[in-house]
């Protein structure tokens, strides 16, 4: 949270009913409203920058749908309205997550091993559905990963600050510790990449306790941590209780070079969902929507009113955990893939045909 200027006044929206601030940041304030209809505590999200052109307005309506459409994931924040205040503020109201999000309680303890895999999987998860509807985050973080009331992580802040007008080109928004080198050169970026760096150093500072470049006790400005994060390896974490493999995983999602990353946000999870295998852990689902399937469709059985999407649960594959480069070296020494991480003599059965899926109802 940021304390360089003042909290803006919350503005009056109708329907609802002004309770506290929950926060601010460089682009937004977030208060706590009761909403009159249905009655519930709702987080509303206000955008500092007013929209004053029609196509501002329209960038941020669009963003705002398509966040609608992702919102029934059940690992990302539910937005139930998206409208713009008489003064010309844009704001969101959105499930209220009434617990500590991850970066107040990685603050507060490291987490366990188990507990990051499983919360690696199912943000992937989120990251992944955002990916196929053409949406980059390119801002996760702990601060960004809230806690439903049901103990689930839920994903927020899908870059609506970056449809404002004029920002975006503008990188004084990006969280400097969990970018990745491309973000402080000149060019574009690619938007997976950017994502899968960022979950990757999420989970590092989850393990931690404080961000992968961070060196306790020396200069961690600005300069000093993009200069890190762009020249330095990865350092270890160096805690007995994480496996080699997921050292190894971890510094493939956060190598220098985006072509020797994980290709996506699904294959980064396939490889956590291995390593929970390989530690006799309970494998978490990683959750994607369905493609609907064309069926004929009957005019008198009422089907195309009442067909939604469901949720795809996707069992872990015995898939290479990417089609690209391997990670650049750990310091202070190389990580050398377990027999486990390389896998078996022979050749595993193709992705395609291992695939269980079970249905589940969107939350």
């Amino acid at each position: 949270m940021s304390s360089k200027r003042p909290v803006a006044p919350p503005p009056r929206i109708p329907g609802f009913t002004y309770i506290s601030l929950l926060g601010s940041g460089g682009f937004s304030d977030v208060y706590l409203y009761e909403q009159d209809r249905p009655r519930r505590k709702v987080a509303v999200k206000v955008l500092l920058s007013d929209l004053k052109t029609e196509g501002a307005r329209r960038r941020f309506e669009s963003e705002a749908n398509l966040m609608a459409q992702l919102s029934s994931h059940p690992y990302i924040v539910t937005i139930f309205e998206a409208e713009v205040t008489d003064d010309g503020h844009s704001y969101l109201a959105m499930e209220y997550c009434s617990r500590p999000s991850l970066d107040v309680r990685y603050r507060r303890q490291r987490f366990s091993v188990d507990e990051v895999l499983a919360v690696g999987i199912q943000v992937a998860s989120a990251v992944e559905t955002a990916h196929r509807a053409g949406i980059a985050h390119r801002d996760i973080k702990p601060a960004n990963i809230l806690v439903t009331d049901y103990n689930r992580p839920a994903l927020t802040d899908f870059g609506i600050s970056g449809t404002l007008a004029g920002d975006s080109d503008d990188d004084s928004g990006m969280s400097i510790p969990w970018s990745p080198p491309e973000q402080f050169r000149d060019g574009s970026v690619d938007g997976v990449m950017v994502d899968v760096w960022a979950l990757g150093a999420t989970l590092y500072t989850l393990l931690a306790g404080r961000s992968p470049f961070v060196m306790p006790g020396a200069d961690n400005s600005q300069r000093e941590l993009i200069n890190r994060i762009s020249n330095l390896p990865l350092p270890r974490l160096g805690r007995p209780d994480v496996p080699e493999s997921l050292e190894l995983a971890l510094a493939t999602a956060m190598a220098k070079s985006p072509q020797s990353r994980y290709s996506s946000a699904h294959a980064f999870a396939l490889a956590l969902q291995r390593i929970q295998a390989e530690l006799n852990l309970s494998v978490t689902p990683f959750e994607v929507l369905e493609e609907p399937q064309q069926e004929e469709s009957h005019p008198d059985d009422g089907t195309e009113e009442t067909r939604v999407r469901s949720i795809a649960a996707i069992e872990p594959l015995p898939c290479p955990p990417s089609r690209r480069a391997p990670p650049e070296r750990l310091a202070p020494e190389q990580a050398r893939p377990t027999a486990a991480a390389r896998g078996s003599g022979h050749s595993p059965p193709s992705c395609a045909a291992a695939q269980a899926r079970r249905t589940m109802v969107p939350r």
